[in-house]
């Protein structure tokens, strides 16, 4: 009994010599920005790098689907690993943390099926305005930002991704477009891709599309077919990169088919 007694004391000594200090684990910032366009407020999850520097400027990586339960945090940690591992440099990451995604990332259908199962749906215009008139504005007064920058989108997220590329190119200069829904309002976009990117300037942009090959074959067939409009389009200064997820389906795609993307663009450090 006293050997127990004595082996408790000793233990709770050791804890309480310790004083354990608790401090909160910062990676970013939280704004909630008040968006007279969307007329709402509209939650923002910015992520700083840890060396953040408030006079230097950064490149800037947008999260479609950025709320905290969903994509951000996990790409905020493939571009981390990016930046320790391969020749990516320290960008500032906006998640935007959605609110309704079916009304935000949509364009307006007059199919009564889709108006049925998507009853808010067909605003992505005031989305698109909100993004180059409040959004980056708000972003590139707040923090020292280059020209640099990322949209990344998937699935009714890819849509409104190239919804922005074939209409609003000059918003991003990279955009990562993965499973794209682009049977929306039958295709209509995509139908109408090779007329809209005809009538863009030749100007340097990245465009990486992505799809998994076990996802709904439509979808595997219209990312390619985007693909292929926009490599046959005839821009000289359009970089593209298309990857067919040869194991991965709707569910699992995003995570690995970014990291795929980023290995296109940043070396590994030798």
């Amino acid at each position: 009994m006293k050997v127990l007694s004595f082996a408790f004391l000793f233990i709770f000594s050791i804890l309480s010599s310790q004083n354990p200090v608790i401090e909160d684990l910062k990676i970013g910032e939280k704004v909630t920005l008040n968006s007279k366009i969307l007329n709402e407020k509209r939650t923002l999850n910015i992520y700083l790098p840890q060396t953040f520097d408030k006079t230097k400027s950064y490149p800037v990586i947008y999260i479609l689907d950025g709320s905290m339960n969903e994509d951000f945090l996990h790409l905020v940690g493939l571009q981390q690993f990016f930046n320790m591992q391969f020749k990516m440099p320290d960008f500032i990451i906006v998640g935007i943390a959605n609110v309704d995604r079916k009304r935000d990332f949509t364009f307006h259908t007059d199919l009564k099926d889709l108006q049925k199962d998507y009853p808010t749906t067909g605003h992505s215009d005031k989305f698109i305005e909100f993004v180059e008139k409040e959004l980056q504005p708000f972003i590139n007064q707040n923090y020292k930002t280059e020209s640099t920058r990322y949209l990344i989108g998937q699935s009714l997220g890819g849509l409104l991704a190239t919804e922005i590329l074939l209409k609003k190119p000059e918003l991003f200069t990279h955009y990562f477009i993965i499973s794209p829904s682009l049977w929306w309002d039958n295709e209509s976009l995509y139908n109408e891709a090779s007329k809209l990117i005809s009538q863009q300037k030749d100007e340097e942009r990245f465009v990486y599309i992505s799809v998994g090959k076990n996802e709904h074959k439509m979808m595997v067939k219209e990312a390619d077919g985007l693909y292929q409009i926009l490599k046959n389009s005839g821009k000289k200064k359009l970089k593209l990169e298309y990857k067919l997820m040869t194991e991965d389906n709707h569910a699992t795609i995003l995570h690995k088919s970014v990291y795929e993307g980023f290995m296109k663009l940043f070396p590994y450090k030798e």
